[in-house]
């Protein structure tokens, strides 16, 4: 019993930090229909200054600086990259998704040539503690992932709800052209959008490279890649669905994980495919996500 409520503990803080990163995409496709191939390079961003920085600043300095420093470079790349696209490509949308792989490979070969063959800490206050609850052991990186994604989470969905800028993306997730006509500012939501998706990067970083992974290297914005799936599973359009695709991705992960010995078949690496097998399923069943939106289709 004590290990299946671990791998479910363990399932939860992975699909906390997923859902904030699937979440990213979500709020970027909803104010500006584009698909940000861009996350894993700033996801790498975040997580590289905060290792820079700890040492010379201390920890919550850096994550402030981390956070900072990726939400203002996502902005740059809306308004100096894509804004200025916008005009003139030819694809529309698919076009300026596109982009941003571009954009994801000149910022990723940067920082992975700074970093080089290094493993390096985030200086974290938590290190290789651990909580028992009763029978149940957890790592107190864990229980701080879970934590801080819920916070972030909650307090985007109550600005979403609540401020001028949520009743913005909003109405310009609804119909962009009516939310222009009817004073929204664009450029404004747009920017503001790919700020908002580079924190939660940051964020989802910090916790993506403390215990029990080492620290931060050169692999650690593969990690993005398995957020989409999430983002997928809930329907690239729906911030609930993005929650619901993350939590499923970490319990599905870790269930793989804690159980993959008792099944020989499925192999070492089977945790590594099975986030795509689960969006695979899901799509072939409801081709729009969980919670996406269906295009109506006249005939």
């Amino acid at each position: 019993m004590s290990g299946f409520a671990e791998v479910l503990v363990n399932g939860l803080s992975s699909g906390a930090v997923y859902a904030l990163i699937a979440l990213g995409f979500v709020i970027i496709y909803k104010a500006t229909e584009v698909i940000n191939f861009a996350h894993p390079s700033l996801l790498l961003t975040g997580g590289y200054v905060i290792a820079e920085l700890h040492d010379d600043i201390g920890f919550p300095a850096a994550v402030l600086a981390g956070v900072a420093t990726t939400a203002a470079l996502a902005a740059l790349v809306e308004v100096l990259v894509l804004r200025r696209l916008k005009a003139n490509a030819a694809g529309g949308h698919s076009t300026l998704s596109i982009v941003t792989i571009g954009v994801d490979i000149i910022v990723t070969v940067e920082l992975t040539r700074r970093i080089g063959t290094r493993v390096l800490p985030l200086g974290d206050p938590w290190g290789d503690r651990v909580v028992r609850l009763g029978d149940v052991t957890i790592a107190q990186t864990r229980l701080a992932a879970i934590a801080v994604a819920v916070l972030a989470i909650t307090a985007f969905l109550l600005a979403f709800k609540y401020t001028s800028w949520g009743i913005a993306m909003r109405a310009t997730a609804e119909r962009r052209e009516t939310a222009a006509l009817m004073g929204v500012r664009l450029g404004r939501v747009s920017a503001g959008a790919w700020a908002v998706a580079g924190a939660f990067a940051a964020l989802a970083a910090l916790f993506l490279c403390v215990f029990p992974t080492p620290g931060l290297d050169r692999t650690t914005s593969f990690a993005a890649l398995k957020a989409l799936p999430a983002a997928v599973i809930g329907g690239v359009d729906s911030t609930t669905g993005a929650l619901v695709g993350g939590l499923l991705i970490g319990i599905t992960e870790a269930a793989v994980v804690g159980y993959q010995n008792d099944v020989p078949l499925l192999g070492g690496g089977f945790a590594e495919v099975a986030p795509y097998l689960l969006m695979t399923a899901v799509l072939l069943a409801r081709p729009a996500g969980l919670f996406g939106t269906r295009e109506a289709a006249r005939v």
